[in-house]
């Protein structure tokens, strides 16, 4: 049938029933800390003047990434968990696989331009602030989502196409390409294998990319001399390598081999980078921030006091 489908039915995590009302109040109590962590960090990089830096403009816009990111898809969770049928239409479903995918491919790319700015900051100290002038950095944005929304637009129209079987249940906990080519009566072999060429266009290229920006990196700590130097240097990419190691990991194993992530392994490894990961970044880049904690204590004092 060709997208005959009026609806899907998404299992999610009705196999765990006896669950059901601490897993609405997990999620929920996670969105809202999620939504007010993200936009905290956005409004706190907009009110302080120490913070219109290009590492920070990037940081605001990857904690805008994550508020849509997680809007995507747990709201829905949370409507639906309460709900004996769980079902979303099939527009609905295309729409949000859309904006997932879109999302996640954009923060992919933003990413890999956030490493290249921490090259360019260890690298070349005395020319960072002319070659990241406002302009570029903006440049840098935008060429993030355009390159994303291009990138994803063609498999997203492609699986909307798709000769669909009978059977309309997603065992999944969202619309996702990977459960939801399984329901394709097309060739298995080719269907996955697009969903690999495309992922691995994105994926690949910015792991790339980050892990030469690295390799710069590691390669200038090297040769400074002095201790504190050294430490310094390492600890403004802290924080960035430990987002892209988890994020890009688990998006790899994901996307690059989906026949690989099924059933309950497919829900955990989804759940660390749609749900956890827009939840811990803002903690993982603000916490160990001195100029992210003194703009915080700045304008609690100008607010109070």
């Amino acid at each position: 049938m060709e997208n005959q489908t009026k609806e899907f039915i998404i299992l999610g995590f009705s196999n765990i029933l006896e669950y059901q009302h601490f897993l609405f109040v997990f999620f929920l109590i996670l969105y809202v800390i999620t939504i007010t962590v993200n936009i905290f960090l956005i409004t706190i990089i907009q009110c302080t003047r120490q913070l219109h830096k290009p590492m920070y403009f990037f940081l605001g816009n990857l904690s805008f990434l994550e508020l849509g990111y997680i809007s995507v898809t747990v709201p829905k969770i949370i409507i639906d968990i309460p709900r004996k049928r769980k079902s979303i239409s099939f527009n609905g479903c295309i729409t949000q696989l859309f904006f997932f995918t879109f999302l996640g491919a954009t923060e992919t790319i933003l990413l890999s331009v956030m490493s290249f700015d921490r090259f360019l900051a260890v690298c070349f100290p005395l020319r960072y602030t002319s070659i990241m002038s406002h302009r570029f950095c903006f440049i840098l944005a935008a060429a993030s989502w355009v390159l994303a929304f291009l990138t994803t637009s063609f498999p997203i129209i492609w699986i909307s196409q798709l000769y669909l079987c009978s059977a309309n249940v997603i065992n999944h906990f969202f619309c996702e390409s990977a459960p939801l080519l399984k329901l394709s009566c097309s060739n298995p072999y080719f269907r996955e294998l697009t969903v690999i060429v495309c992922a691995s266009s994105v994926i690949l290229s910015s792991i790339f990319l980050t892990m030469m920006s690295y390799g710069f990196i590691l390669r200038a700590i090297l040769r400074i001399k002095s201790i504190n130097g050294k430490w310094k240097a390492a600890s403004t990419c802290a924080s960035h390598l430990f987002v892209v190691t988890t994020f890009y990991s688990t998006a790899f194993a994901m996307y690059i081999k989906p026949t690989a992530s099924e059933g309950s392994l497919n829900k955990v490894m989804a759940l660390f980078y749609a749900v956890f990961t827009p939840l811990v970044n803002p903690f993982i880049y603000s916490l160990p921030n001195k100029e992210v904690k003194e703009a915080f204590l700045f304008l609690t004092k100008k607010k109070w006091f």
